[in-house]
């Protein structure tokens, strides 16, 4: 679902950006209110592992794929402010160093995956907190059913903004953008829902405070690790189809619009100089990977400090 550059006009995109930097700021006085030593690992591991899981597209159906959005997953384990920062790192390092996404669209980017998709994923948790009473079938149950919606709401706001571009009337992309990521909505919502099935099941000491969260501090670096590098080197398995935004590109004849990026560094998650494609596929996954732990363990790290 990243918009490349030349599919929204430059007022929607300055707009979209305005709202994405007015949030983020939003964002960090939130986090910095209540990030504890467990959240800074998990920040930054949940980043890394979101990033190469994102480079794992999976087919879908009529030549299409989708892959991960991952707002759910860090919304259930982190609030959805946190989320938004570690949503706004991965997006940030696929548009400046993959170019994956446009530059000058990158505040939608941000705007769809990162806010739209961690606000909705945490009104979906809570409504079914809610309906559950706290029970266990209300995590498990809203944790794929935020994932669904996350992917769904936020492709329906792409759909809306390339509308208010001009680059395709509403009565088509809405139903082309809705229906194609309905589909891999669900795709999201499974992956979801087993990630944090497994961390209810086998590490439920993670969420926990004191000497044992120091030991689950250690997990955190152990399994996320584990995790992250066992996905990037599946990268180059990932399904070879154009994604939901390219196939309704295509189908709805406006994939031209799409401008090459300036800047190429490590185009297309293959990196350079590597002559072997599977190697240079998982090196980028793998450098990609540093790149946003990195940047979410700075961000993490600015906000602790500044909230002691």
């Amino acid at each position: 679902m990243h918009i490349p550059d030349g599919f929204l006009s430059i007022p929607v995109a300055v707009v979209l950006w305005i709202l994405s930097i007015a949030v983020i700021a939003i964002a960090f006085r939130r986090v910095s209110a209540d990030l504890g030593e467990r959240e800074v690992p998990v920040m930054g591991v949940l980043a890394a592992a979101i990033f190469a899981g994102q480079m794992l597209n999976f087919s879908v159906t009529g030549g299409t794929s989708g892959h991960l959005l991952g707002a759910a997953l860090a919304t259930i384990l982190l609030g959805p402010w946190a989320s938004i920062l570690v949503l706004t790192c991965v997006v940030g390092i696929q548009a400046l160093i993959f170019q994956d996404g446009g530059l000058v669209v990158l505040g939608a980017n941000i705007f769809n995956m990162a806010i739209v998709g961690s606000f909705v994923a945490y009104a979906v948790v809570r409504l079914f907190q809610r309906l559950s009473g706290g029970r266990r079938w209300g995590t498990i149950g809203g944790s794929f059913a935020a994932g669904w919606a996350s992917i769904f709401i936020a492709a329906l706001a792409c759909a809306l903004e390339l509308a208010l571009s001009g680059t395709s009337p509403a009565n088509i992309a809405v139903p082309a953008m809705g229906g194609i990521h309905a589909l891999i909505g669900i795709g999201e919502g499974l992956i979801t829902l087993g990630a944090i099935t497994l961390v209810l099941a086998a590490r439920p000491d993670l969420l926990k405070s004191g000497q044992e969260q120091a030991r689950a501090t250690v997990w955190v670096w152990v399994i996320g690790g584990l995790i992250t590098l066992t996905l990037a080197v599946l990268s180059p398995l990932a399904s070879s189809h154009p994604d939901g935004l390219e196939w309704v590109a295509e189908q709805a004849g406006f994939l031209e619009k799409a401008r090459e990026p300036g800047i190429s560094i490590i185009p297309d998650y293959t990196f350079p100089g590597v002559s072997n494609e599977v190697a240079a596929t998982i090196l980028a996954g793998i450098v990609g990977s540093i790149l946003v732990l990195g940047v979410a363990l700075l961000v993490a790290h600015f906000r602790q400090r500044k909230s002691t």
